[in-house]
């Protein structure tokens, strides 16, 4: 089966390569498309030094944007989600894709873990909290991740999800419309790492940004169940 890492990214030039050598490791990655999405920095340059496919995008899209223009450019059996800042931690990803290539699962959420394997945080933590109990609401599902950008999943799955939801609620729409279809999916602990969320005018503006976003999708969600 064919499986391609797709990796939106935004002014990610300082983290990019770093993430980008890793993924070239993991052996099931058949194809690695980078979705530049409208970056002021040198995002591009990097990646065009790897062999990897770059889509650049003029304006900034937002991550589910970004994701549709990969996966409806790229066709591929099963698609690997990455952030672009998981740097040398993107090599744990190998172990999302083993239950959906041995088809015990549609789609993998990878649990962000340190070493001594505590879970750390995913994103805002009233965010969290909130896609958590309204996805168990909507579905009968708990998952602990809600958030978690770091997924596999299969090409069936998006096509009858109907591809990625825009802003940054593109993961819980995701999750919510899985669970209705009754698709399989299965929580992975991995010690992968990302940049946190600065705590500064800047941060919180991105806080508040996806509060709002998620809080729209479960919306949509309820009203249309």
């Amino acid at each position: 089966m064919k499986v391609t890492a797709l990796i939106p990214a935004f002014n990610e030039a300082e983290r990019i390569g770093e993430t980008l050598t890793a993924v070239l490791e993991i052996k099931s990655v058949n194809q690695i498309v980078v979705i530049d999405d409208g970056s002021t920095d040198e995002t591009a340059s990097v990646v065009e030094r790897y062999p990897v496919e770059l889509i650049r995008l003029e304006k900034n899209q937002g991550k589910g944007g970004a994701l549709n223009v990969g996966w409806q450019t790229y066709s591929s059996d099963i698609y690997l989600l990455l952030d672009a800042d998981l740097k040398s931690s993107a090599v744990y990803a190998q172990a999302l894709l083993k239950p959906v290539l041995d088809n015990e699962a549609d789609m993998t959420i990878a649990n962000l873990v340190n070493q001594t394997g505590s879970r750390g945080k995913m994103g805002f933590g009233i965010a969290k909290n909130i896609a958590k109990y309204g996805i168990k609401l909507l579905t009968g599902h708990e998952l602990i991740s809600p958030l978690s950008g770091q997924r596999a999943v299969t090409h069936q799955v998006l096509v009858d999800c109907g591809g990625f939801a825009p802003g940054f609620g593109v993961e819980a729409a995701l999750t919510i419309q899985a669970l209705r279809r009754g698709y399989r999916i299965v929580d992975i602990d991995l010690p992968m790492t990302h940049r946190a969320t600065g705590r500064n005018w800047a941060g919180f503006r991105h806080r508040g940004r996806q509060l709002w976003a998620i809080v729209l999708e479960l919306y949509k969600a309820w009203r249309n169940h």
